[in-house]
């Protein structure tokens, strides 16, 4: 059976869940704002530029989860998909990512973004899966900590080879889009690898191996 795996952030939305949840804390004065937007700005910076440290950045997005219990988290986290989430859902990547759930293929989410924000996400879009770096609870509570793979350029593939194992599945006829140069580990594994409204580096690449490229966007 084929699998459909779509990247979440600027390939199904027009945006990234990540830095917005950040945002999002800021708007409802969570966190300090100078400081958190400062650090928020830097590793999105970090990110495009393919530098980023992804267990440093954890440590900061995951470390304002710690501060509130779990309920107040998830009923913040509702407000914000409704409000920050919902708008930016770009209905050509639904479209898509509904094709293929039509012709029978398993469909997926893989995603840098943490599964406390991306859960929710995952459920608007109705994907089969959700693959996402899980942040650690215990007792309840968030620690700070995750568990597991963080599923982060080359973690994106050790992550999904760990599942494709515990299915008894390959990558036989499957598709992957994205839209950033740091998915090239997963891009280059799977047989169609699409670049969706790409960054500059990833339409380099694929222009070189003609891979298609697509746009979701209307503009």
């Amino acid at each position: 059976m084929t699998l459909a795996i779509f990247d979440l952030d600027n390939t199904l939305l027009k945006g990234d869940s990540d830095y917005l949840w950040g945002q999002f804390l800021v708007d409802r004065g969570l966190v300090d704002r100078d400081a958190h937007e400062a650090a928020n700005r830097r590793f999105y910076e970090e990110y495009a530029a393919g530098t980023l440290d992804i267990e440093r950045y954890l440590r900061f997005a995951l470390a304002p989860l710690t501060r509130f219990d779990a309920a107040q988290l998830h009923d913040w986290r509702r407000e914000f998909v409704q409000d920050y989430i919902s708008p930016i859902i770009l209905p050509a990547g639904r479209e898509r990512l509904d094709e293929h759930a039509a012709r029978g293929d398993t469909t997926m989410i893989i995603t840098a973004t943490n599964a406390f924000i991306t859960d929710p996400i995952a459920e608007l879009f109705g994907v089969d899966h959700l693959l996402a770096t899980r942040p650690e609870r215990i007792d309840g509570r968030y620690t700070g900590d995750w568990v597991g793979t963080p599923t982060f350029r080359e973690g994106k593939v050790r992550a999904l080879d760990e599942w494709l194992r515990d299915q008894g599945r390959g990558l036989d006829q499957s598709w992957f889009y994205s839209d950033s140069h740091n998915d090239l580990p997963l891009l280059e594994r799977v047989p169609n690898p699409v670049a969706v409204d790409p960054d500059e580096r990833l339409r380099r690449v694929a222009g070189e191996r003609n891979w298609p490229i697509l746009s979701f966007r209307d503009e």
